[in-house]
C-alpha cells in the first residue's frame, strides 16, 4: 500500500514494561494505553497485550477521544509483573495544505471546528501564565502563516530547553519547566501545548513512538528506542479544500513537524489522559522498580 507521497512505512512496536517488588503483591489493578489508534493515515495490521502473571480480568474499551484502553485485573500472587504490547502498524507520510491563512484563522470556533474548542481550553490547574503567553506570542505576530508561527515556535523550544532525564517527574507543571528550562518529551510536548493554547490555538498532547535510525556503521540497539510524546495543533481546511479540519504533528523534542516516522498511540488534553500504564497495588512491599523498553523495528509491506 502507498501513502499521499510514496510507499506507506510499516513498523513492529513491542513496548515492555516490568515491574519488580520486594513483597509480594497480592493483587495488581492496570489500565494501558499501549494500542496504537486507526485513523487516515495509521492502519493497525495486528496488536496483542500480553500480562504475565495472567490476569483473572481484563475487557478493552473505548475512551471519550476514542484512545482504545485495555483493563486487567492479577490476583495472583506475585513479585514482579510484566506487560507486554506488540503492534503492526502502517503510517502514511502526512498530508499538509500549504497553510497560508494567518494563524488566528485557526482558532476553532463552534462553527469551524466545534470538536476541537475543547482543546483549546486551559487546564485545571491552569498551566497558562503571562511569562509563558509573552515567551509565545514572540513567535505569533499578526497576520503570520500557521505553519510559519509553529515550526518557529518549535524550533525555539528547541533551541531554549535542554533535554535532561531527571530533571522532572511526570507531576511537573508546565510553569516549573519553564523555569528550569530543561525536560524530557513529555514535559516539551505539554509545554507545547501550552503554548499554541495560550494563543487561542487548539492543541493535543499526542503519546506514541518514533522510529530511530541507527548512526552510520552500527547496529540497530534493541530496546533502545522509548516512548515518545509531541504536539499536535488544529487548523481548519484551507479554502477550496474538500477535507474538513485536520491536526498537524509538531515535535518540539527534535524540532520537526511529525512525518511517517511518527506511531500514535493515544491523544487528549495532557499526559494524564494518556499515561501508557497506570494502576493500583495491594502490598506491604517497601521497594518497587520500574524497567521499560521499547522496540520499534521497520518491516517490509
Amino acid at each position: 500500500m502507498s501513502g499521499p507521497d510514496g510507499p506507506a512505512r510499516r513498523y513492529r512496536v513491542e513496548h515492555r514494561t516490568k515491574y519488580a517488588y520486594s513483597g509480594e503483591v497480592t493483587s495488581s489493578y492496570g489500565r494501558a494505553y499501549l494500542t496504537p489508534r486507526e485513523f487516515p493515515g495509521q492502519r493497525l495490521l495486528a496488536h496483542e497485550i500480553r500480562i504475565d502473571p495472567a490476569p483473572s480480568d481484563r475487557s478493552v474499551g473505548a475512551d471519550v477521544y476514542g484512545n482504545i484502553t485495555s483493563y486487567f485485573h492479577v490476583t495472583t500472587e506475585h513479585r514482579a509483573l510484566t506487560v507486554v504490547g506488540e503492534s503492526l502498524v502502517e503510517v502514511d507520510a502526512p498530508i499538509r495544505d500549504p497553510a497560508a491563512q494567518p494563524w488566528e484563522k485557526a482558532r476553532p470556533t463552534g462553527a469551524n471546528g466545534p470538536f476541537a474548542v475543547e482543546f483549546a481550553l486551559d487546564l485545571h490547574p491552569a498551566e497558562i501564565t503571562p511569562e509563558l503567553v509573552a515567551y509565545t506570542a514572540e513567535s505569533f505576530p499578526p497576520g503570520r502563516p500557521l505553519l510559519d508561527a509553529v515550526a518557529e515556535l518549535d524550533t525555539r523550544i528547541y533551541t531554549d530547553f535542554a533535554y535532561r532525564s531527571g530533571a522532572t517527574t511526570v507531576s511537573t507543571r508546565v510553569a516549573d519547566v519553564f523555569a528550569a528550562r530543561a525536560g524530557v518529551c513529555q514535559d516539551f510536548a505539554r509545554l507545547a501545548v501550552a503554548c499554541l493554547r495560550s494563543q487561542g490555538l487548539a492543541a493535543r498532547y499526542v503519546s506514541g513512538y518514533l522510529a530511530t535510525d541507527p548512526p552510520p556503521g552500527k547496529e540497530r540497539m534493541v530496546g533502545a528506542d522509548a516512548t515518545h510524546a509531541w504536539a499536535a495543533v488544529w487548523t481548519p481546511a484551507a479554502p477550496g479544500h474538500d477535507r474538513a479540519g485536520y491536526w498537524i504533528d509538531v515535535d518540539p523534542t527534535n524540532d520537526q513537524f511529525g512525518d511517517e516516522r511518527y506511531i500514535t498511540a493515544a491523544w487528549g488534553r495532557d499526559y494524564a489522559d494518556v499515561p501508557p500504564l497506570r494502576g493500583i497495588i495491594y502490598t506491604d512491599a517497601k521497594d518497587s522498580a520500574i524497567t521499560v523498553s521499547v522496540d520499534v523495528t521497520q518491516v517490509e509491506p
